[in-house]
């Protein structure tokens, strides 16, 4: 019997010969499907898979004169541990709170958020993951995720190589933007507690901890009820929604978001230049994981205090007689919030925004 030849395979080059899988970036398309459609708001146009993501703007004719806010972040260095756990629908949460957070500090409504991964190596799965993350997030922070987009980069990353970034929008009142131009005299700093060390500070943190201190992630630390790979892993804490119910019940001066920088260098953004803010430690004591870091590392605490958060992820400025509301709004709400300082006229000697006595134990 007579064969037929077998027809001869292609010998040129392909996307998938260059590294680009289109196959396995549909599949990763389709298993993020349904937490995308998690998180949506009613002025959401189209669903999933079109060129831009599209929503109904005429939502903002109930203002009178509606501002867009709009800010763009990432997660940074802490992807990287996220990539040695193998944990990856938590960084979603982180790279939320970075956008949605920053945006609601001028007092805006966050509305919606697209998302950029890059990666190595398409793995679907893992892909999936990363969004749910993201779109649980979105929920948390109110807001809707309308689109994004994932690349593969071969010969720039390794195969488990991968960031993440994202950009959002919301809107306020023009007459409602929140700022140093409304803090006064006498302002209340009320600080909301982190749910640790958030998304900054991770070159110092793993540097310190992992390279220097050759501490494994899979150690567990009594301090914290768990290992150190699962406390830095923590996700962001995402206040969006405190913050608008907050200007629900309370007035508002500023807030301040408490991310690269620190605590002094983030609440002197929102303060005045006739102006002082004065947080007292010894009102909180900081998680042990700071203490671990610093430790560790012999780091001093002023490096400390203008690298991470120590504790602090949001502070809010109000007129002492919203305290108690505010309080109270805060602690309904099941957040960590106390008054950690006040607004002082400021001295010769004074400067922009200050830490004074010793953290409580």
């Amino acid at each position: 019997m007579r064969m037929s030849p077998t027809p001869a395979q292609p010998t040129g080059a392909s996307y998938k010969s260059a590294g680009v899988d289109i196959e396995a970036g549909d599949l990763a398309v389709e298993l993020m499907k349904k937490w995308v459609a998690k998180a949506t708001r009613p002025e959401v146009v189209g669903g999933l898979g079109g060129f831009a993501g599209l929503f109904d703007a005429s939502a903002l004719k109930r203002y009178e004169r509606p501002l867009l806010a709009s800010a763009t972040d990432g997660v940074g260095t802490k992807v990287d541990l996220a990539r040695q756990l193998g944990v990856y629908d938590t960084i979603g949460h982180d790279l939320v709170a970075m956008v949605m957070d920053d945006i609601v500090v001028c007092g805006a409504e966050p509305l919606f958020m697209t998302d950029y991964i890059c990666v190595g190596k398409v793995h679907p799965e893992r892909i999936a993951a990363i969004v749910k993350g993201i779109a649980e997030g979105c929920v948390l922070a109110g807001c809707a995720l309308v689109g994004g987009e994932t690349a593969e980069h071969p010969g720039l990353l390794g195969a488990d190589d991968f960031d993440v970034a994202g950009a959002g929008t919301g809107a306020v009142e023009a007459d409602r933007v929140l700022g140093a131009d409304r803090v006064r005299e006498g302002d209340v700093l009320i600080a909301m507690a982190s749910s640790g060390l958030h998304s900054n500070g991770y070159s110092l943190v793993r540097h310190v901890l992992l390279d220097r201190g050759g501490l494994s992630l899979d150690r567990r630390f009594e301090d914290f009820g768990r290992t150190l790979g699962e406390e830095l892993l923590e996700p962001t804490k995402i206040y969006s929604l405190d913050c608008l119910a907050l200007l629900r019940t309370s007035e508002v001066h500023a807030f301040s978001h408490i991310t690269g920088g620190g605590l002094a260098a983030n609440l002197a953004r929102v303060i005045p230049d006739h102006l002082h803010a004065r947080l007292d430690r010894t009102t909180w004591a900081p998680a042990p994981v700071f203490d671990l870091v610093g430790r560790t590392g012999d780091v001093a605490r002023e490096e400390l205090e203008k690298t991470l958060n120590m504790g602090v992820g949001m502070i809010a400025a109000v007129p002492a007689e919203a305290v108690e509301p505010a309080l109270a709004t805060l602690a309904d709400r099941g957040v960590d919030a106390w008054v950690a300082g006040e607004v002082l006229a400021r001295g010769a000697h004074t400067e922009g925004a200050a830490l004074v006595g010793e953290y409580a134990k």
